[in-house]
Order: C-alpha cells, then structure tokens, then sequence
C-alpha cells in the first residue's frame, strides 16, 4: 500500500539513528586511550537498493494498484578506522569531525523525515477523497 518510498525512507530513518549512536559512542570516548573511532557506512547500500529493486510484477487487471518490488533492507557497513600513529594514546578521535559527522547527520535525518511527513500527507489527502 505504501510503495518502496516508504520502505526506502523508513530504512534510511533507521540506519540515521545507529549512525547517531556510533557518532555519540565516538564523541563519549573521545579521552579513551587506544580508541578506535567507528564508522557506520550506508548511503551507497541505500542508493543500490533502490535501482536493485526493480522488480517486474504483473497484474491481470489494469484497474488494480500498480505493483512494486519492495526494496531490500539495508544494514550499513560497521568499521573501525585506528590510529595511523604508534605514538600517544592511540585515539584518533577528532571531536571536531565528529561534531560536523553529527551535524550532518541530523540535517538528513530532518530532511528524511520531512520527505516521510509529505508522503504521509499525499496519502492522507488521497484517503479523504
């Protein structure tokens, strides 16, 4: 009922908010020594979902709902970027790129769900008519 766009927003919804704890996780340990900041990489894994999920269906009248494949679910990629360096503690976290990391990902996040909040709103206007 929904379409792709709905699986493809929730998804993305999804994988912002781990993102947000992997980017807290990295700030909250920030002093840790021999912390190795993570990474939680998805954005390529979304985009490929959308153009693999192209499915043909048929339907056997042209009055039914069009048909979609349903987009399969991202899970984002998990990695851990150490110090280059063999001096010091070995934390590489820069708090300052963490903060932008931070930034940026709550302005998708915000956008995500502005895009999910319109097409609510369409369906919404649809079902009163």
């Amino acid at each position: 009922m929904f379409g792709e766009t709905f699986n493809v927003l929730h998804n993305a919804l999804n994988l912002r908010v781990q993102r947000q704890q992997v980017i807290s996780s990295n700030i909250a340990n920030s002093d840790t020594p021999g912390y190795a900041p993570a990474r939680l990489d998805f954005e390529e894994q979304l985009q490929n979902s959308l153009s693999d999920s192209e499915v043909s269906l048929a339907s056997s009248n042209p009055k039914h709902f069009p048909l979609h494949g349903e987009a399969p679910a991202v899970r984002g990629n998990m990695r851990r970027e150490p110090s280059p360096s063999q001096i010091g503690d070995k934390n590489n976290v820069s708090l300052d790129q963490e903060m932008q990391r931070l930034s940026e990902n709550q302005i998708k996040y915000e956008a995500t769900t502005k895009m999910l909040r319109k097409k609510f709103t369409t369906l919404q206007k649809v079902m009163q008519k």
